[in-house]
């Protein structure tokens, strides 16, 4: 086979990739040890050679092309292989480095993910994470993100979606709103109560309420007076004030329930879900950091599934 890569274009393969990474020739120098000045030198190397523009440059900002977009992937992926290749032969033992950008939602993020880094860290302590907490979606190309965590992940063919848990949904309300309001046993219940309302943020729609009637799957738009947007965080503070009924995922408000500041209501017409899943870039050779990671969030996400089903109270039966 004849040689297309002398070591010269390979380095200015991995300055590239690492000026694509961090959007900037000073940081890509700076990670690699080199000038500013030979950071350019490559990406004008390749640029000469593959004939396109890699890289959109002005004195405020950089950003990779389209064309520079899909040699990144290309390269990074190949790069990746390549680390991959040494990792093998000199041994699994090696510890997966480097950094990993990380994006969640506020409710899993504050509740699920960021409590269980520490220990990710302990078993992994060569990586770096930078975990960004927005119920905004990211763009992985333009933001060079790793991996998302999302509910309700759409089907979408660049992407792979691994679920990594159902979370439960219930109806909460403090007691001071039941006192006042009374205690809801039906569905149609629901039209005598204040509903704190959630609209979608990447829909601005309304978002529906999930139960289990007579065997059969039922969804309900309710009302009410209070309407929050963006965050769901919000809605559990209304309930807990005292504003009205609110449908969460019951992983936020499990402290809230065991020590009475909210009380479930309609149980009966509970063990509804919604899915919880991982999202990376379809396609992409994953590097051992980004493995590492998924494959610890399946695994914990195990453990606090069996210990929920452990200390699961027995089902209530309905009300006639």
């Amino acid at each position: 086979m004849r040689r297309r890569f002398d070591d010269i274009l390979l380095g200015s393969i991995e300055l590239f990739c690492l000026a694509g990474e961090a959007g900037s020739f000073t940081a890509a120098a700076n990670t690699a040890g080199v000038t500013p000045a030979a950071v350019s030198r490559s990406v004008a190397r390749l640029e000469k050679r593959l004939g396109v523009r890699l890289f959109v440059r002005s004195t405020r900002s950089m950003r990779l092309t389209e064309a520079g977009k899909t040699y990144y992937e290309q390269c990074r992926g190949a790069l990746n292989q390549l680390v991959e290749a040494e990792r093998r032969v000199t041994g699994e033992q090696v510890q997966p480095s480097g950094t990993i950008r990380i994006s969640a939602p506020t409710t899993y993020g504050h509740h699920r993910l960021l409590p269980m880094l520490p220990l990710f860290r302990a078993k992994c302590p060569l990586i770096k994470l930078e975990v960004h907490i927005s119920n905004r979606n990211v763009d992985f190309h333009e933001e060079n993100f790793d991996l998302a965590i999302r509910f309700r992940a759409q089907p979408d063919s660049t992407m792979v979606a691994r679920q990594i848990e159902d979370a439960s949904l219930v109806i909460v309300a403090s007691p001071a709103y039941l006192k006042r309001a009374g205690l809801p046993r039906r569905l149609a219940d629901l039209e005598h109560h204040e509903c704190i309302q959630f609209d979608l943020p990447s829909s601005g729609r309304q978002i529906s309420w999930l139960f289990n009637e007579d065997g059969h799957e039922k969804e309900i738009f309710s009302t009410g007076n209070y309407c929050c947007a963006g965050d769901v965080l919000a809605g559990v503070t209304l309930a807990i004030a005292g504003a009205g009924l609110f449908q969460t995922y019951k992983f936020i408000v499990a402290k809230d329930l065991t020590d009475g500041t909210l009380v479930e209501v309609l149980q009966a017409f509970g063990g509804r879900s919604r899915p919880v899943s991982l999202l990376y870039p379809h396609g992409r050779l994953l590097p051992s950091r980004v493995r590492a990671f998924i494959d610890f969030m399946i695994e914990q996400t195990e453990l606090v599934k069996s210990a929920e089903i452990q200390t699961r109270p027995a089902k209530r039966k309905r009300s006639k």
